[in-house]
């Protein structure tokens, strides 16, 4: 029984049938990508060496190379004084990073050479295999653990085995002393702190990379309230590291012309748009309030909020938000407590935000159980509107069609919608595509078939075998959209990262499923909209 409403509930799985084994062409088309282990390599190994030569000695790329050289060497230039100080800081810190993972590689190289099994591959890579380039990233601090964070959420820009491994990169920081958030609160507010809040918190809710959480009541209305102060400095850093980033960019392109045909300047500057507008609360405020009226409009604040922001106490760097009480979706217990239906509670927040996709200005980009909850009064609440996605009437109507044929089993149908989506200038074999993609998925649900019943039959707790089930099926649901990816790119297909950021928040609600309503098919229920006409008066007044 426990195995059966495990199963139901799962958003890629429809029936059961035997495995299908992929042939030697089949399994070298799904690990052709897997011996390029970095960015780099990925474009190196394909042109060659002579190729990257050639660009000098061909008179005409010679040519190009000495007329856009001066440019070069004015960004360069540009950027450095922009930089000022803080670069030379941020230097001796990421030399600091560099040989606090270089010794922890050691260590485990020696480690290693001990054993009869001799140094692992991916360890011959040295502090650019995945796993250390992780560590160091996460050493680096605030605009590196981003930078991981776009990396994990854009297959179709990164080796399989970095986005896989960039999954766990963690954005959790030492707290900021009290006192200085203390002083950023005066500085922003222009007043006596005690003359906003008749209480703040001093031990943080949370601290992250960029901003920490203090909770908070407001004098004279006595509102419990958080605060999400912008971290001391971290402007400075994200600009010293955004500029180095976008520096080797460009030497990366003048260099080689496979980069610049591959955008790399672009997704700098993509990545660049993304963080900064994470450390400006302006923006974050009117995310929210732009969610909140989408809320009014469609006439759902009785099942769903986000926290109200308080203007008169917000500023670029610092962000009073009205505080909310609730549990996130994974606890089950609490939630039970709270309400009578989980599962009706699940489908409110499917139709919310599935809603919000077209209907709103931007979509929640960001539902993990830390920014979901069920709150006390039984609504949904949306949390953190750090990162939102943007999504056109296009690429969503092609990803109805995407979704809808996962449900069906109908392959031509995801082929020539993953077509719609990607970008291409090529002539695709639609048939073949489907092949592909029907091997995919097939095979990655037999697998589950068999790790959900092992599970099953080795414990004695239907809790025991939900829990297990959903750690096994998180990496394989990323498993399977890294296949879906890499077979699309096979086929000339990029898709835009607004695709990534859609897959990644179904996962997160196929994780939901799974624990509150098992017998659901959320892409089959009828209680759940996922439909094209999502434009109501209030999407278009946005036109």
């Amino acid at each position: 029984m426990a195995v059966s409403a495990i199963r139901g509930g799962r958003l890629f799985y429809h029936h059961r049938r035997r495995p299908q084994l992929l042939s030697s062409s089949d399994n070298s088309l799904r690990r052709r990508k897997q011996l390029n282990f970095t960015f780099f390599a990925r474009y190196s190994q394909a042109q060659g060496q002579g190729q990257t030569q050639d660009r000098f000695s061909s008179p005409s790329r010679l040519q190009d190379s000495i007329e856009g050289l001066p440019k070069l060497v004015e960004d360069i230039v540009q950027t450095s004084i922009t930089t000022g100080p803080r670069g030379a800081l941020r230097l001796a810190q990421g030399i600091q990073a560099f040989l606090g993972v270089g010794s922890e590689w050691l260590a485990d190289v020696s480690n290693s050479t001990n054993s009869s099994a001799g140094l692992p591959t991916q360890m011959q890579l040295g502090l650019l295999s995945p796993v250390y380039l992780r560590r160091l990233f996460e050493r680096m601090g605030a605009t590196y653990i981003k930078l991981g964070q776009f990396i994990a959420s854009a297959p179709t820009l990164f080796p399989p085995e970095y986005v896989q491994e960039f999954q766990s990169c963690f954005d959790r920081t030492p707290a900021v002393p009290f006192e200085d958030i203390q002083k950023i609160l005066r500085e922003e507010l222009g007043r006596p702190i005690d003359s906003v809040y008749e209480y703040v918190d001093p031990t943080p809710l949370a601290s992250a990379s960029i901003a920490q959480v203090h909770g908070a009541r407001l004098r004279g209305s006595q509102e419990d309230v958080v605060i999400k102060v912008l971290k001391p400095g971290i402007e400075d850093v994200l600009v010293a590291d955004l500029n180095f980033v976008y520096i080797v960019a460009r030497i990366l392109e003048f260099l080689n012309p496979e980069f610049s045909r591959a955008s790399l300047v672009g997704v700098v500057k993509d990545i660049r748009e993304s963080m900064l507008e994470e450390v400006d609360f302006y923006k974050e405020a009117a995310n929210i309030e732009s969610f909140r009226r989408y809320l009014e409009a469609m006439g759902l604040t009785r099942q769903a909020t986000a926290p109200k922001v308080y203007q008169h106490c917000s500023t670029r760097r610092v962000l009073t938000m009205q505080r909310l009480y609730g549990v996130p979706l994974t606890d089950l217990d609490s939630i039970s407590s709270l309400v009578s239906s989980p599962e009706a509670s699940l489908i409110t927040a499917l139709n919310v935000w599935f809603g919000s996709l077209l209907a709103c200005e931007s979509f929640h980009a960001d539902v993990h159980a830390g920014n979901l909850w069920l709150l006390r009064d039984g609504r949904i609440g949306f949390l953190d509107f750090g990162i939102v996605g943007r999504i056109s009437p296009k690429t969503w109507a092609a990803m109805e069609i995407f979704l809808a044929s996962i449900a069906t089993e109908e392959y031509d149908s995801m082929a020539s919608s993953l077509i719609e989506m990607g970008a291409t200038n090529k002539d695709i074999d639609t048939k073949a595509f489907a092949r592909d993609l029907e091997k995919i998925f097939s095979s990655i649900q037999d697998l589950d078939t068999e790790i959900v019943v092992a599970t099953a039959r080795g414990t004695n707790t239907d809790a025991t075998a939900i829990s297990a089930n959903l750690v096994v099926d998180e990496r394989q649901m990323n498993a399977l959209f890294l296949d879906v990816v890499r077979v699309s790119e096979s086929y000339g297909l990029r898709f835009p990262r607004e695709f990534a950021l859609l897959m990644k928040q179904l996962l997160y609600f196929d994780r939901y499923t799974r624990l509150l309503a098992p017998n659901m098919n959320m892409l089959q229920d009828q209680r759940i909209s996922i439909v094209s006409n999502r434009r109501s008066k209030y999407g278009d007044s946005f036109k």
